[in-house]
């Protein structure tokens, strides 16, 4: 006759994995649901509210053109670079200078955590990039501005736009 031992068998619990799994899933989708992509009009409303239009010399479409080009008009975005920094928000502000991820000893310029620029109310994304748009480089610091908005005809991103 076979001893049986009476210890209890360690079993992969199923049922709790499963239910890690869908918290984890339903937490990725309630941050994806704050996310706002905001149409070409919109955003060019809100941008004008906020004064942009003529801010440092830069009208309004330039402002929608380097939204489009850097975050697509999401508010949400997320970029990852390879030293470890961020672009974040609308306008994908880097955390390299601008703000503040848990990093401590970044410079943080425009002192607010990169966290906050993935917010639905653009305030203080408008505030930092309007810091931005005042260093010597302008809107020229972004890539996408440079390569897609500068020097060109700009009037279609707000053409149709009632603000």
């Amino acid at each position: 006759m076979e001893a049986r031992s009476w210890a209890p068998r360690r079993q992969l619990c199923l049922p709790g994995i499963t239910w890690l799994a869908l918290v984890y899933l339903l937490s990725c989708l309630l941050a994806s649901s704050k996310a706002k992509v905001f149409s070409r009009c919109e955003l060019a409303k809100v941008l004008n509210d906020f004064g942009l239009d003529g801010y440092r010399g830069y009208n309004l479409a330039d402002w929608i053109c380097l939204a489009y080009y850097t975050s697509g008009f999401n508010t949400a975005a997320v970029d990852h670079e390879a030293d470890g920094s961020t672009n974040n928000g609308i306008f994908q502000i880097s955390s390299r200078k601008w703000c503040k991820t848990l990093t401590p000893n970044g410079p943080n310029i425009c002192r607010l955590y990169c966290t906050d620029l993935l917010s639905n109310d653009l305030k203080d994304s408008v505030i930092c990039v309007m810091k931005i748009a005042q260093e010597p480089q302008g809107l020229g610091y972004w890539e996408a501005w440079r390569h897609h908005c500068q020097g060109r005809e700009l009037s279609d991103w707000v053409d149709g736009c009632e603000f």
